[in-house]
């Protein structure tokens, strides 16, 4: 079944879009890839090249996604996030193709843990408001065109490749680099999952049924801004001193945990990988990055 898919990826050079573009050349799958050198995804033309291809499912991973750059400049990730999630759409309706969107984390401050897909959407931060304007416009798509879709909700992923301005890539790169590990702030806490389980994850729901079903993907578990630098000291065999500055983060939510019991029951989906599995693959890419041991 998926070894005659064609697939498209949009986005596929970023963190996620690369992990999943070789995870399925990897497995015999066909992979067309857009990427930002191939135009900008709010242009209609930018999905000419593509129109007579046979395409089985499409993943759309293009988009801005670092959340203190969409308090800065809103319109960018509404015009990237939404626009061009519209023009993906348009594409599938025209080739009838399914379609995988990629969301976000939309609860904001959570009502109860672990929260569950259909808990209360209260986007804090307009890089989730455009993620929500996005699923909005999945749903409207599979209600009104009979478009299969299927929404992804990831927490926090980690893994190699990721850019450092995200939290655990940051603290690794801290950790070999610096004499003293600042941080913004030890106490949040979030549910992190590893690359790998989010690829495993994206590529099950090309065969789920595809009538805007919403999945939570996370590890289940939460941990704080303190125990992953304890994890990564500790694996590193380091006692370098922590000092946080206590900055708290605008709209900055405490504790977050993912109910991923729909995924597992709808497509058969689980984590394979500990948090601390995720951790030391990092290292071992750390390592050679920096030409140092742990």
């Amino acid at each position: 079944f998926f070894k005659m898919n064609n697939i498209l990826i949009t986005g596929a050079d970023g963190f996620i879009g690369s992990a999943l573009k070789k995870h399925l050349i990897n497995n015999s799958f066909n992979v067309l890839d857009m990427d930002q050198k191939d135009g900008d995804i709010t242009d209609r033309k930018y999905f000419e090249q593509y129109i007579n291809y046979d395409i089985n499912h499409v993943f759309h991973l293009a988009g801005k996604t670092f959340v203190p750059d969409s308090w800065e400049d809103p319109y960018s990730f509404y015009k990237t996030n939404v626009l061009g999630l519209e023009n993906v759409l348009e594409f599938c309706r025209k080739k009838n193709t399914p379609m995988t969107f990629v969301s976000a984390y939309l609860y904001g401050q959570p009502v109860r843990l672990p929260v569950c897909e259909d808990d209360i959407i209260i986007p804090n931060n307009p890089y989730a408001h455009s993620k929500y304007l996005g699923e909005e416009l999945c749903r409207f798509y599979t209600r009104e065109f009979n478009l299969k879709t299927t929404i992804i909700r990831p927490f926090n992923i980690f893994g190699e490749n990721q850019n450092e301005k995200f939290l655990i890539p940051e603290i690794i790169h801290k950790v070999f680099t610096d004499e003293v590990i600042k941080i913004k702030d030890l106490s949040p806490r979030r549910d992190y999952l590893y690359i790998d389980d989010l690829i495993s994850a994206l590529v099950l729901t090309i065969k789920s049924i595809g009538n805007c079903n919403v999945y939570n993907i996370g590890y289940g578990k939460s941990f704080s801004v303190k125990e992953i630098v304890d994890i990564i000291l500790k694996l590193m065999n380091s006692d370098k001193p922590v000092i946080s500055e206590n900055h708290i983060r605008k709209n900055e939510i405490s504790d977050v945990v993912a109910d991923i019991s729909r995924a597992r029951n709808e497509i058969g989906w689980s984590p394979s990988y500990t948090f601390e599995d995720g951790i030391c693959k990092m290292l071992q890419f750390y390592k050679t990055k920096y030409g140092k041991g742990l």
